[in-house]
């Protein structure tokens, strides 16, 4: 077999020939499948092991080189004999490789978020663009059938048009240096999913991730931390702090349910796809305060404002209404959980946590 070097001043690796006709993909059951999940080790990639496994899936391998993912977020998964841990970067492509023998179908999560992309904007976009490149390549010679690419609703940047569909554009005007970074980052790995698509017939689904939260919370994706924090305040007797007069809205959707949708877009005969996954009701600030606060039963404390000197935050502003119609349709996928819900669940694995 030949290949073909290709160097840049971060990494090297191989560029593989097209599979032959001896490596053209099988027919298969997704759901009783082998699945491997880069950046398994994270809040969503820990949450889409729990689904497949009570799917009945044969293996599920969590790809993590550990740097943003934590071993705590699988910890429960320990005792599980169909979860098989393997440390690996994205950024190897021989890692991939090694990882996807006899993979039937790929979860790629790995990737930086905002907050990190500011911090080390080198390897976020060697992760984010390079990363991409190398899973597909290692999905197109591994025969893998289908992946799914954890895209994100910052592919709109700061629309100004409502609803925001699948169709919305780019708006990059008024965004930081980080947030254009990352929303530009996720734009290409949907570009490249339908490279790969066209041209060597890679099944994918592209799903734009509204505010992801849930327990097992990292700290590393700029909204949810807040709503993480916020419980935090609320649940150990403090006031909630809210940057800014509270009127910002964002779409916080709970990580269960995100799960399901990433499960879904595997199962679904639907493929080719680019699908908001977010509940379509815009939150405040405000909201998510009052929110804590009546769960707690904390009506003795008041939200705090102050000025707003966040250093980094994504695009901001009082209305979102993104659809959820196209997701819907195409993989039957509804949110169940509602954010009270949501945030019940959040402080309760937070106190266990403490």
């Amino acid at each position: 077999m030949t290949g073909f070097i290709v160097f840049s001043s971060i990494h090297w690796y191989t560029i593989l020939p097209e599979a032959g006709p001896a490596q053209a993909r099988q027919e298969i059951q997704l759901a009783s499948g082998n699945y491997l999940i880069t950046g398994g080790a994270s809040l969503i990639g820990s949450h889409i092991a729990d689904r497949l496994l009570a799917d009945g899936a044969r293996e599920v391998r969590l790809l993590d080189n550990y740097s943003l993912g934590t071993p705590a977020s699988i910890a429960h998964l320990n005792d599980e004999s169909r979860v098989k841990r393997i440390r690996g970067d994205v950024t190897r492509l021989p890692d991939l490789l090694e990882a996807m023998r006899d993979v039937d179908g790929v979860f790629a999560l790995a990737g930086y978020l905002t907050l990190p992309m500011a911090q080390d904007p080198l390897s976020g976009v060697s992760v984010n663009t390079l990363g991409m490149v190398n899973t597909l390549e290692a999905c197109r010679f591994s025969s893998v059938r289908r992946v799914i690419f954890s895209s994100s609703v910052a592919v709109y940047g700061a629309p100004a048009r409502f609803p925001i569909t699948e169709d919305s554009g780019y708006v990059s005007a008024g965004l930081q240096p980080p947030s254009l970074l990352y929303g530009a980052s996720k734009l290409m790995g949907e570009a490249l999913c339908a490279r790969y698509a066209r041209s060597f017939g890679l099944e994918f689904n592209n799903l734009r991730f509204a505010s992801v939260y849930g327990e097992r919370q990292h700290a590393r994706a700029v909204n949810a931390v807040f709503v993480a924090k916020i419980c935090d305040q609320v649940r150990r007797g403090e006031a909630p702090v809210i940057e800014g007069d509270g009127s910002e809205v964002h779409d916080y959707v709970y990580v269960t349910d995100v799960a399901r949708a990433c499960v879904l877009a595997m199962h679904s005969s639907a493929h080719d796809h680019a699908l908001n996954v977010a509940t379509g009701v815009d939150t405040t600030a405000t909201q998510v305060a009052e929110t804590a606060l009546r769960i707690c039963g904390r009506r003795d404390l008041k939200p705090q404002y102050r000025e707003d000197r966040r250093a980094v935050r994504s695009a901001a502003g009082t209305r979102l209404e993104f659809s959820r119609e196209k997701a819907e349709r195409e993989i039957g996928w509804v949110p169940q959980v509602s954010l009270e819900e949501g945030m019940r669940r959040l402080i309760e694995w937070q106190k266990t946590q403490s």
